[in-house]
């Protein structure tokens, strides 16, 4: 696939044969130079399967090996190719420059993360605050201690109580959620809805004993209520996680009326 500055002479094709966009690139380096933040442009030909991912990867292969980007999967599976694509934050591996409808795509560092390089952006924040939900089954004893007859017995749970939280367990910490949130935008101490959509994965396990704990963790003002409700993080969520109802079902349990089949798991 040829490809060339967008600045040059266009490439001599047979009408019909081929479609091209503008990749514009957003460039910049915080660690060498803060106040320098620009563009490129790319003329870039297209297929009707081509991603944008695919689109950055032949940029940087043929003509700025210099583009900063992270990615690994390319199935939309590791989530480490978000960003923001024409103003709205996804990943780049699955989305097709034929869905955009534009002949412009411009792709920047996700916002309310820190910028390391052109596209790639510090996760660190994101992590920090997934841990600080305790991302994991807490309670006393372990599957070790479930022993019968020799033989090892896993946490028995129901197929009705799988459905409390199966959903939020699609998580892919992509970041694309924390990135349309507005809250993120103006208070840096937010959770975030990623960290607290996981709150509820565990408060609504079942087999989990740590609810109590792991709510008090939350129930703070840039937690569960410092939420505005805007919905976005919903909206571009590339697994179908829903962080905004996650939300909603916390604080449906901090006001009492939360449970179901997972209303006795507490410590």
């Amino acid at each position: 696939m040829a490809l060339q500055a967008a600045s040059g002479p266009a490439p001599a094709q047979r009408p019909g044969t081929q479609r091209s966009i503008t990749l514009r690139i957003a460039r910049s380096n915080p660690a060498h130079d803060r106040s320098t933040v620009g563009f490129d442009d790319f003329e870039v030909p297209y297929e009707k399967w081509t991603t944008v991912l695919d689109a950055i990867l032949e940029v940087k292969k043929r003509l700025d090996h210099s583009v900063a980007v992270r990615y690994s999967c390319r199935q939309a599976t590791c989530g480490s190719c978000g960003m923001m694509i024409n103003g709205r934050p996804g990943l780049a591996c699955f989305t097709k420059i034929d869905e955009l409808n534009s002949s412009v795509v411009t792709v920047e560092p996700l916002q309310n993360f820190p910028v390391i390089r052109d596209l790639a952006v510090g996760f660190d924040s994101l992590f920090e605050n997934h841990r600080e939900v305790k991302p994991y089954l807490d309670r006393d004893d372990t599957e070790l201690d479930n022993i019968a007859d020799g033989e090892l017995k896993e946490y028995p749970q129901s197929p009705e109580e799988l459905e409390q939280y199966i959903q939020f367990a699609n998580c892919i910490k992509c970041g694309l959620c924390n990135a349309a949130c507005p809250t993120m935008a103006t208070d840096s101490s937010f959770l975030g809805p990623q960290a607290l959509a996981q709150a509820y994965r565990y408060v609504g396990d079942s087999r989990d004993r740590g609810k109590d704990s792991r709510l008090k963790v939350i129930d703070d003002s840039h937690g569960i209520w410092r939420c505005h409700f805007a919905g976005s993080c919903s909206q571009v969520c590339p697994k179908g996680v829903d962080p905004a109802m996650g939300i909603q079902m916390l604080r449906g349990y901090m006001l009492g009326f939360g449970g179901g089949s997972s209303g006795n798991n507490q410590k």
